[in-house]
């Protein structure tokens, strides 16, 4: 038996071995499709055929399983046939290891594809004549019993027949004896079969043909396969059946029936059954639907796509059911390709899961990574939402003749209910007229202060929302008081106006509300929540009169109407309520008012469209599974099923996708802020000149040199840049590094503002941004490269802008008078910022490309063909986007990524965003970078230490690898010395191996991954690939300065075994490197804490990282609580590590990074008595790779951007959202220095001067958000209070005491 080698590992083996106990038999067919399984199960018990053996390939997940099949099975089979579902990539070792053992034994072998495309490879492999294969292969196409009889047939005479060895086929050869008197014997004519399309079967002599089974047509249960005609006669209501559905209120919803195709595969007639189906036509029929299901065998085949467009043609969809699986690429097709041309209604994904009802049940993921590939994360890329589960794998049946588990789809009765409350709501919108639609805002409100509502990242939410409101009473909706005026705010200072002149999270009891819902009303509506929800929430919540919103026995929220539209802030998740234990509960349940809220906006506002405006809210991220819920998770509980938008910036895929996944949103992507160069400003800009002044002169008169070095220094002391820099003793040496810092702080790039939605960037904006995106190369072609770079080439400088080090003196040529640009040109940052503005000009179109400049002049042609049209496009077409939107159509899809990474396909936005194939991670590219990052980090710890790394903390967010491909998983591998492996077909990871210690050149690094929560429901089998790989290792016999992984390992399992621990506990805890929250729940929990300044010491922080990232993942770990483990690993970091991959944010932007780096930095530092290095790592250059420690970025970000002019005044053209920026930037700074000590209490000076004692941005704050200012106040002074800052000025004691 083969044994799986230590060096080695697949990602794909799930689950424990199988033996699947099969005696030999003649013939082998194994297949991952249980109808496929049923129908030949049902052809060997029509013929008494005993020598049929069937496998389902989802039950040979693991090696061991294929190599004991291989052994007991195959190896004395007759013939072999696989049937590849998906491709060789879903089962490639069990293909190359019966590809392997068929060729050892001379036995004929058979792969075919799982869909009607002929697939030469899998051909080319095979052991029989490609005539057979092609005849066999159009017997499957056919399918039915009749022709299922007609392969077994086949199989007992291919088995029969002399094979032809791998090395000896050829077309000319002749066809295996026997397979054409099958077909003779049948009168099947295999040359009409070539031919596509039902028409091919009605040729068939049907005096003794098999009947052809149709490809595609109309079914119902009570006509099995129908046509127009009779699905019509189904739908017929006697004329007094009037519809269930006259509303809440009695209000009539449609004029006529909806119509809902549900496209589903021929599979579930030839045996996967119909259950599902027939449950899922029911309730659509009860609710007053008229369901139009079609049979497919494809969505790719050209007659099945003719069909389905003339089906839609004929009964035009309100909605789409979508039982496929896999994805078609909407976006690329032609009309004739396309299914869905004609129709824009939307597509609803509904999932028939491959596991059992009691394993969904007991699964935190919801789906299994097969299921969740081919049934969520695929069809995500045509734009379908939901993600709905309808269905269950019954239990098995054990088929005693061919010795398989047959198994069956069940219905779940509840998920096809609320799949039809979400078709019948998406028909229902789509009914209404503009004018009678209800419509519900939901903005956030976090922290939960008056000074931050509206929270939005990258994005001035109430800007937005006002041009929303503005678009849509241009388009008809009804916005207007009872009056009749149209009173809605139409700038975003009104709208905050609006929201703090009633109930806030913050001041519940303030002002008046538009949406009162009496106690006994919400109890009502509350008792028909699911059991557990009510028992959870009223034991943690108690009695709902006790809420914060009640007044009067009744809930007064945080709601204002203007004619059918409801701006709501989102009610507080309840954090702020119970100090004692609600920091600590990372399960905590929402408490009433929160669900009093959505219980409002669905059955009192009669809400038909439901918008979360801006990333993100809090409902998405509410306790229950990571994707396929059930009725007893919050969110599916609470979003109720309406049509769902959610505007989301297009950089984060990762938690909008956590968004269409638990919440059924349709994303409507938006641009990034704009961006630019953050250039030198104010005292800055005088130590720059003073140091060009310095190298200007020198040579010259001594003493003014050293004069100039004075001022120099005592100026970089003054302005507390000594701190930032830390400098050498050496003056030389510390003027050198002080030109490097500038010269950085120069280029870097930071916001310009925010983005409002449906507006693209103007002017100097759009420049800047088109620079930005052509900055850095995107590919291999000319128009791809870098515009810097191409300029540098064009130029003949001799060297790479975008890798030099910009402190370096610059000793290439000069520019001549008409292409350089003001000022000289002394370093090589000097000569970047040269080619910066020349790019600029270029750009903007006030500088002309010289025709000799050809590399340039390529990357131009795409910045006016591609990133400046799309750009342009950017804003009108989200916009565009809201308003079909709202009329309920499909909103086409788009992928998402960091456009200044080079992601230019992710423009124009306003599309439905999609997210990356986990299984292609870690990709190539990302390896690439991930290994250079790992060794320049190795490299930079032993040169700052003088010690090799031996155990780190890398910080995992699932955005982020999504947006890279998986930068940090591959980071990860590398340090620990192993490699990812691809399939050569697909490119998706297949495995691991294991790099031997002399050609990795150092010791590995024991690597601790704190893992996020969208990591965890999103990379399960990079989760288990990084495990396997870790403990692979651990079972090493190297030494162990050279393995720490391994002694560590070894160590503690016998530490554990001696406490009375089992070698396999012992050894799983022993070996745990994957932390993460609770399962089911999401974040660090540090936030909540900070905020409300509920702690009293570094412990305090600690603990509660502790509490929340306790959970061990794994292969065969799913959320198992080792708390002892956790801090066990954390106390014995050499490092801390955070990768940043793009610049269109930095880490005092949001909580997230000091809520996952600073909570493991507290932690190991209260663990360890001891601060470990913690960095801060830039990835936003694929190419180079930066390596920063904390306290680098952080100076790097406070002096690039925080205290800014540039960026203050960008945030000044917000008003109240830009303070709000300011304000949130603050935070942060106060949470990292209690988390980490990297914000020092110079940073704290810099930032109070910059904020509250200049006089015109003093002003500004307070009068664009008074609140925010008080808020801003009040934190700088806890900073001064729990000793995070000593102020310098006197000023500042006086402002924080009231008295300034």
């Amino acid at each position: 038996m083969h044994l799986l080698s230590a060096q080695a590992g697949a990602i794909q083996q799930e689950g424990e071995a199988i033996d699947l106990a099969q005696s030999p038999g003649d013939y082998v067919f194994a297949s991952s499709a249980d109808s496929e399984l049923t129908m030949l199960a049902g052809a060997a018990d029509r013929a008494g055929e005993t020598g049929l053996r069937l496998a389902n390939t989802l039950r040979l997940s693991n090696n061991l399983s294929v190599d004991m099949w291989l052994e007991q099975t195959v190896a004395h089979a007759r013939l072999v046939v696989l049937r590849l579902i998906g491709g060789a990539a879903y089962f490639q070792y069990g293909v190359d290891e019966l590809t392997a053992l068929c060729a050892n034994r001379n036995i004929p072998l058979v792969l075919l594809p799982g869909d009607a495309n002929p697939d030469l490879l899998l051909r080319d492999r095979s052991t029989i004549h490609p005539d057979d294969w092609t005849s066999l292969h159009h017997l499957f196409i056919a399918g039915g019993p009749d022709n299922a009889d007609a392969i077994l047939e086949a199989f007992r005479t291919l088995a029969a027949a002399s094979p032809l060895s791998l090395g000896a086929r050829s077309a000319a050869s002749p066809p295996g004896e026997g397979l054409s008197s099958v077909l003779q014997g049948k009168s099947l004519r295999w040359s009409d079969l070539r031919e596509k399309g039902q028409e091919s079967y009605a040729r068939l002599d049907r005096g003794s043909a098999p009947h052809p089974f149709p490809r595609f047509g109309l079914w119902h249960p009570k006509t099995g396969m129908t046509d127009e005609a009779g699905l019509r006669a189904t739908q017929e209501r006697p004329p007094a059946d009037s519809s269930p559905y006259q509303g809440e209120a009695g209000r009539g919803y449609f004029d006529a029936t909806p119509h809902i195709p549900i496209l589903f595969y021929r599979a579930a007639l030839e045996g996967a059954g119909t259950a599902t189906l027939e449950a899922l036509i029911a309730e659509l029929e009860t609710r007053g639907l008229a369901p139009v299901p079609i049979v497919v065998s494809s969505l790719k085949e050209a007659t099945c796509i003719a069909f389905v467009q003339q089906v839609f043609a004929t009964f035009p969809p309100a909605a789409i059911f979508n039982l496929t699986a896999f994805a078609l690429g909407v976006a690329d097709l032609d009309e004739a390709s396309n299914p869905f041309t004609g129709t824009d209604a939307p597509v609803i994904q509904l999932i028939q899961s491959g596991r059992s009802e009691s394993q969904w049940a007991a699964d935190p993921q919801g789906l299994s990574s097969k299921d969740m590939a081919m049934y969520l994360v695929m069809p995500e890329v045509d734009g379908r939402i939901g993600g709905l589960l309808v269905g269950h794998k019954a239990d098995a049946v054990w088929h005693e003749r061919t010795q398989c588990p047959l198994s069956a789809y069940a219905p779940d009765h509840g998920g096809i209910s609320r799949a039809v409350d979400l078709a019948f709501n998406w028909a229902r919108l789509r009914a209404a007229s503009r004018a009678e639609r209800k419509v519900a805002f939901v903005l956030a409100n976090y922290p939960i202060r008056d000074g931050r509502l509206a929270n939005g990242v990258g994005f001035d939410a109430p800007e937005s929302t006002t041009r929303m409101l503005m678009a849509m009473d241009k388009a008809g909706y009804d916005l207007a008081t009872a009056t009749g005026v149209a009173a809605y705010p139409k700038s975003s200072s009104d709208l905050i106006a609006c929201l703090q002149a009633g109930p806030t999270n913050a001041s519940p009891q303030r002002g008046h509300s538009d949406a009162v819902l009496p106690v006994s009303r919400y109890m009502e509506l509350f008792t028909a929540l699911p059991v557990e929800i009510q028992e959870a929430v009223t034991a943690r919540w108690g009695d709902p009169t006790t809420d914060p919103f009640i007044r009067n026995n009744a809930f007064h929220l945080p709601a204002h109407r203007f004619g059918n539209v409801t701006l709501m802030l989102q009610p507080a998740r309840g954090y702020h309520l119970d100090e004692t234990e609600s920091y600590h509960d990372p399960a905590l349940v929402p408490p009433h008012a929160y669900i009093a809220g959505y219980l409002w906006l669905r059955h009192e506002f009669g809400a038909h469209a439901l918008i979360h405006n801006g990333k993100h809210g809090t409902l998405e991220w509410l306790p229950g599974k990571s994707a396929a819920l059930d009725a007893d998770c919050y969110p599916d509980a609470l979003w109720g099923q309406l049509p769902h938008f959610y505007p989301f910036i297009v950089n984060d895929p990762g938690e909008g996708t956590q968004a269409k996944r638990r919440t059924g949103a349709v994303i409507i992507d938006h641009l990034v802020p704009p961006l630019t160069r953050a250039e030198t400003y104010g005292p800055l800009k005088d130590l720059e000149a003073l140091l060009d002044e310095y190298y200007a002169a020198s040579g010259m008169d001594r003493r003014r040199l050293n004069d100039l070095k004075r001022r120099i220094l005592d100026f970089t002391r003054d302005s507390r840049l000594d701190q930032d820099i830390s400098l050498p003793e050496g003056e030389t040496e510390a003027l050198i590094k002080i030109d490097n810092f500038l010269c950085d702080l120069k280029e870097a790039q930071i916001r310009d503002g925010l983005h409002v939605f449906g507006a693209s960037p103007a002017g100097g904006f759009a420049r800047d941004l088109a620079v930005a995106l052509a900055r850095v190369p995107r590919g291999e072609a000319p128009g791809d490269n870098s515009l810097i770079r191409a300029l540098a080439d064009d130029l003949k400088l001799g060297f790479d802008p975008l890798t030099a080090k910009l402190g370096d003196p610059w000793t290439g040529p000069s520019l001549d008078a008409p292409t350089s640009m003001q000022g000289r040109v002394r370093r090589v940052g000097d000569m970047v910022e040269q080619l910066e503005l020349i790019a600029a000009d270029l750009v903007a179109g006030t500088r002309k490309c010289p025709p000799d400049w050809l590399a340039t002049r390529a990357v131009l042609d795409t910045v006016e063909t591609i990133i400046k049209p799309r750009l342009a496009a950017s804003g009108p077409a989200e916009m565009q986007a809201f308003l079909e939107a709202l009329d309920g159509r499909f909103i086409a899809p788009g992928p998402s990524g960091a456009p200044s990474r080079g992601r230019l396909d992710v423009l124009p936005t306003g599309r439905n965003f999609y997210s990356v194939d986990a299984r292609a991670v870690p990709t190539p590219s990302a390896w690439e970078l991930g290994r250079k990052s790992a060794e320049s980090l190795v490299l930079r710890h032993l040169q700052d230490h003088g010690h090799h790394l031996a155990a780190v903390a890398l910080s995992v967010w699932g955005t982020a690898n999504m947006r890279t491909g998986g930068d940090d998983i591959a980071q990860a591998l590398a340090l620990i010395g192993a490699r990812p492996t691809w399939d050569p077909g697909s490119l998706r990871v297949s495995g691991y191996e294991i790099i031997p210690l002399a050609k990795l050149g150092r010791p590995r690094v024991d690597v601790t991954l704190r893992i996020s929560g969208f990591f965890r429901d999103a990379f399960p089998a990079q989760i288990a690939l990084f495990d396997r790989a870790a403990r692979a290792i651990g079972a090493l016999d190297e030494p162990s300065e050279d393995n720490p992984i391994a002694a560590r390992m070894r160590a503690e399992a016998l530490g554990l075994m001696a406490e009375g621990k089992s070698e396999a506990d012992a050894s799983l805890e022993a070996g745990a490197r994957i932390f993460g929250s609770k399962p089911g729940t999401y974040g660090a929990g540090l936030g909540q804490l900070i905020d409300n300044g509920n702690w009293t010491e570094k412990a305090d922080l600690a603990n509660q990282a502790l509490a929340w990232g306790q959970y061990a993942y794994g292969a065969k770990a799913a959320g198992l609580p080792m708390r002892t483990r956790f801090a066990a690993r954390l106390g014995q970091l050499d490092a801390i590590i955070h990768n940043q991959d793009n610049r269109e944010h930095d880490l005092l932007d949001s909580d997230n990074y000091y809520q996952f780096e600073g909570g493991l930095s507290v932690a190991a530092e209260t663990l360890s008595d001891r601060k470990p290095a913690t960095y801060h790592n830039d990835h936003s250059r694929p190419e180079q790779p930066r390596i920063r420690t904390l306290d680098e970025e952080i100076s790097h970000v406070m002096r690039s951007r925080v205290v800014n002019p540039k960026w203050i005044a960008g945030m000044q053209r917000h008003g109240y959202r830009g303070a709000f920026e300011i304000i949130a930037t603050v935070d942060f700074m106060f949470a990292f220095a209690a988390t980490t000590g990297a914000v020092k209490t110079h940073h704290f000076d810099l930032a109070f001067e910059a904020f509250v004692e200049d006089e015109v941005v003093r002003n500004w704050l307070i009068e664009a958000n008074a609140y925010g200012y008080d808020e801003l106040l009040a934190k700088f002074n806890d900073a001064r209070q729990r000793g995070l800052w000593l102020p310098r000025s006197n000023s500042a004691y006086a402002f924080l005491s009231g008295e300034a």
